[in-house]
């Protein structure tokens, strides 16, 4: 029996299970704004308490960081993510759930060739990518001050 693209795609939709897409990307945004709005409230909180704004900044990123990492332990990060989808990915958490992830996945096979090596499985390129790209930054910046050309600010 042939049947045209547009009957296809009717008896498609029609079998298939329903796509919530506009209601899963609300809830990852909302997820990543709750997530972002932490952040900024552990800022405001410590430059509240007398603290420089590099320095407030520091410490918001650990904490976030930390409570990725407490929450990835005891397994409420993956239930977040599973719920949330790419709303937990915002890059600070996300990132520390990934390399936590792996540690706790391969602790059975040891400390050093288990956790200490599977946990840069991620982290390596993105290390590896973030070394190189300050160094072309840095010949950039220097052959720029060589030439005589302005720094960006």
């Amino acid at each position: 029996m042939k049947m045209t693209a547009k009957e296809y795609g009717r008896r498609v939709r029609h079998a298939g299970p329903s796509s919530a897409l506009g209601r899963d990307c609300l809830w990852a945004f909302c997820t990543g704004g709750s997530i972002c709005l932490l952040g900024e409230l552990l800022r405001r909180r410590f430059l509240a308490a007398g603290l420089e704004a590099e320095l407030a900044g520091t410490l918001t990123s650990c904490s976030l960081i930390l409570l990725s990492a407490v929450l990835t332990t005891l397994g409420w990060y993956q239930k977040l993510a599973a719920r949330a989808g790419a709303g937990t990915l915002v890059p600070i958490t996300g990132f520390a759930n990934a390399v936590v992830s792996a540690a706790i996945e391969f602790k059975t096979e040891g400390r050093v060739s288990g956790t200490g090596a599977k946990m840069f499985l991620l982290a390596g390129p993105v290390i590896v990518y973030g070394t190189f790209a300050a160094v072309v930054y840095g010949v950039v910046l220097w052959a720029m001050q060589a030439a005589g050309l302005p720094l960006p600010s």
